[in-house]
């Protein structure tokens, strides 16, 4: 057997062939990595040696940790190297690989996450694995080193030992995986139970669920808004989901998990109050916590909801788009380096100070709450900026002077203090962005900008999700079946055929999401090429992802004919829970629901309750992981309402108005043009609706509501809509 030179600055490994942002930054380090693939399996084999498997990211604050102390460490490196094969995956580029690995390292250590190290047969079957280890003994964790002789001695001389644990890991993905619950009823009950589960983990005081660490949750937060605004307002549990939805809104807006000078959301928080958060940030998030705030606003029209949406676009606009060409990045990493702990977002009173006048640092101190002792471990004097006392508190607890208050000088005041530190962070050195555009992420922020744009007015919302959308279609689909993963790496074109990355196929979420966008695009601009796409994309996810026997969507395609799966891809996988985003079974049945209502397609009904089925026996156990699922449920078992607003001008903004307000999932909305109304012009069971009934006559502007099969007789003016609507309800 051969060792394996190490890399140097002169002598990549084999991630300079890589196009992924992660793998480029591993290139050269002197472990000698592979990319995920048939050549280092089949080395692997041919050498009879173990694959060390590490799986990160490169927003992955721990995953740069143990690069620098361990895969940088020459040492340890020509350890890996002479007793594996080592292979290193991006997690965002791989989700089909990280999800399985995940499942694995979770049954033979009890947690997962990243970094994500696991030791693998040569034929890629994990037998012992981990997340985050130290170089040497410390942290009540063994140290690397120790672990690597351990693990190659244990597959040198222990084989049996090894092969055994790797049967039953691998028979602990299949189970973890393969969910089966067909003896549950679908009714809108069980959708209750989900959110009463939520409820349970409900913190009153914070906001949020459970303790710490505090994830958002966005599905599930939609799910109790769902309820909130469409079951018996006087039944406790109606006031208790709202309480839930608008209380999590308002406390974590108000947190450091909310970047307080330029907007958007940190990835999840430390501590129960949303103070000290993990710093970086991600699309898939943001995406989904906007829609959040654009629903809330929507049903409460509450002036805070409203100004974080519109925090969240112009963070997302101004730092994670590609405004001239479309498409929306996927992360930005948490640190500088490994030597700060989120000091780009944090400010010390001293930094402050010198950025601000002596009265403008008086209010900062107050409302962000800026003190001597901040609230970083590794830098005591270093402050995440929270809103401390909202305005309004600040003036009650003024008490008798808060009539005298002058708002407008108050509000002056705090947007002046936030500019100015603003400016100044810029001019710090900022945290890597990963310009990758994943598919269904992209398809995420255009459904999510389609939303804000209508909601709220933004046209420039409207016009760059429809160019992102654009650009989706003309690179990552090939106008019939197939869909890529990635639309671009770093921004750029797509690499050029042959090149390993080009190919990572897409995934049963890639596919839903973009179902979903492209029905977005079509209402919000009524092009039939849109709706035509999105027909023929959630006709090829049912042929490649459906289990026609069994039910429900596998998260990646079968293998073609003769081809095995590398590893544990061998293992099918049915997506069930949010994690965090949406899962991909009830994204897809919600996509095909869509779908049904539009064009009559009873396989489309079908394909999506036989999906819910499958999971109905046993979904209410997964609780705060069930929110899409719950959503899903509610399309299916409530007959859906449809508004369509015919003409255009003042009264047909007004009538459209009234018709989008307060949340309901399965409420669509349209605004089309009379001379849509003609055969081809609209989709087959929406024409059957429209075309058989003549307009109102003399009427410019009128309006139709429908509930299931059952229309209303078209409306002319705002207060009959509304009351149609109600009946609708």
């Amino acid at each position: 057997m051969h060792e394996d030179a190490p890399s140097t600055p002169g002598n990549p490994n084999q991630l300079e062939h890589a196009a992924s942002s992660y793998l480029r930054s591993a290139m050269h380090q002197p472990v000698q990595w592979r990319p995920w693939g048939e050549t280092a399996f089949s080395q692997a084999q041919s050498e009879d040696k173990p694959i060390l498997l590490d799986i990160g990211a490169v927003w992955c604050h721990w995953c740069h940790v143990m690069d620098r102390e361990s895969y940088e460490n020459p040492l340890i490196a020509a350890l890996i190297n002479q007793l594996f094969i080592a292979v290193k995956v991006d997690r965002d580029e791989r989700p089909d690989v990280d999800s399985r690995y995940q499942a694995a390292v979770s049954a033979i250590s009890g947690q997962g996450g990243w970094p994500l190290t696991a030791f693998l047969t040569p034929d890629g079957r994990p037998y012992f694995g981990g997340t985050y280890f130290p170089p040497g003994d410390r942290y009540g964790r063994p140290g690397f080193g120790r672990v690597l002789e351990t693990m190659a001695q244990v597959w040198r001389d222990r084989r049996d030992e090894a092969l055994e644990s790797a049967s039953s890991v691998m028979a602990a993905i299949e189970q973890n995986e393969s969910f089966s619950g067909r003896d549950g009823e679908l009714t809108l009950a069980l959708v209750d139970k989900i959110a009463a589960a939520a409820l349970k983990q409900f913190d009153p005081r914070n906001g949020g669920f459970g303790s710490q660490p505090k994830f958002p949750h966005p599905s599930v937060l939609d799910l109790l808004l769902e309820v909130a605004m469409n079951r018996d307002p006087e039944k406790p549990e109606t006031s208790l989901a709202r309480n839930a939805f608008t209380t999590t809104l308002e406390k974590m807006a108000r947190g450091g998990v909310y970047d307080q000078l330029a907007g958007g959301f940190h990835r999840y928080s430390v501590d129960e109050h949303w103070v000290v958060p993990h710093f970086e940030k991600m699309l898939y998030d943001n995406t989904e916590l906007l829609r959040n705030y654009v629903h809330g606003f929507q049903s409460f029209v509450r002036e805070d909801f409203l100004q974080t949406a519109r925090e969240i676009v112009a963070w997302l606009d101004c730092t994670m788009t590609d405004r001239e060409r479309g498409g929306f990045y996927a992360s930005q990493d948490a640190d500088i380096d490994l030597d700060d702990d989120g000091d780009y977002f944090t400010w010390t009173q001293d930094e402050a100070r010198a950025v601000l006048t002596p009265e403008e640092m008086d209010f900062a101190a107050s409302y962000w709450d800026i003190g001597e002792l901040g609230d970083m471990h590794h830098n005591p004097a270093k402050n995440v900026l929270y809103v401390n006392w909202t305005l309004e508190e600040k003036a009650a607890n003024a008490g008798d002077l808060a009539q005298g208050i002058d708002w407008e000088a108050l509000r002056a005041q705090r947007d002046s203090a936030r500019r100015k530190l603003l400016e100044a962070r810029g001019a710090r050195p900022t945290p890597f962005i990963d310009r990758t555009l994943y598919t269904g992420w992209n398809a995420m922020a255009v459904t999510a900008y389609l939303e804000t744009a209508r909601v709220l007015r933004m046209d420039s919302a409207h016009e760059f999700a429809l160019r992102s959308l654009d650009r989706l279609l003309n690179q990552a689909w090939d106008g019939a079946g197939a869909l890529s993963h990635v639309i671009a790496y770093g921004g750029d074109e797509p690499l050029a055929a042959g090149t390993p990355e080009s190919k990572v196929p897409g995934t049963l979420d890639d596919y839903a999401f973009t179902v979903h966008a492209c029905i977005d695009a079509w209402i919000a601009t009524g092009n039939m090429n849109l709706y035509l796409a999105a027909v023929k994309l959630a006709d090829s996810m049912i042929d490649r992802f459906y289990d026609r026997t069994a039910g429900a969507f596998y998260d990646a395609a079968a293998p073609q004919p003769g081809a095995v799966p590398l590893g544990a891809l061998g293992a099918r996988r049915k997506p069930l829970q949010d994690t965090p985003t949406p899962a991909g079974n009830p994204t897809a049945v919600a996509a095909l629901l869509r779908l049904e209502t539009l064009s009559g397609r009873q396989e489309y009904r079908d394909v999506a309750e036989d999906t819910l089925g499958s999971f109905a026996g046993i979904v209410e156990h997964f609780g705060l992981y069930a929110g899409s699922y719950g959503l899903a449920l509610e399309r299916l078992l409530l007959p859906p309402v449809q508004v369509v607003v015919v003409g255009s001008g003042p009264e047909a903004a007004r009538l459209e108005a009234v018709a989008i307000a307060r949340f309901r999932v399965n409420k669509t909305v349209l605004r089309i043009a009379p001379d849509r109304l003609v055969p081809g012009g609209l989709p087959e069971a929406l024409a059957e609706m429209l075309l058989n009934v003549p307009p109102p006559a003399g009427a410019e502007v009128w309006a139709r509501v429908c509930l299931g099969h059952t229309c209303f007789p078209p409306i002319t003016d705002a207060e009959a809509l509304l009351e149609a609507l109600e009946r609708a309800v």
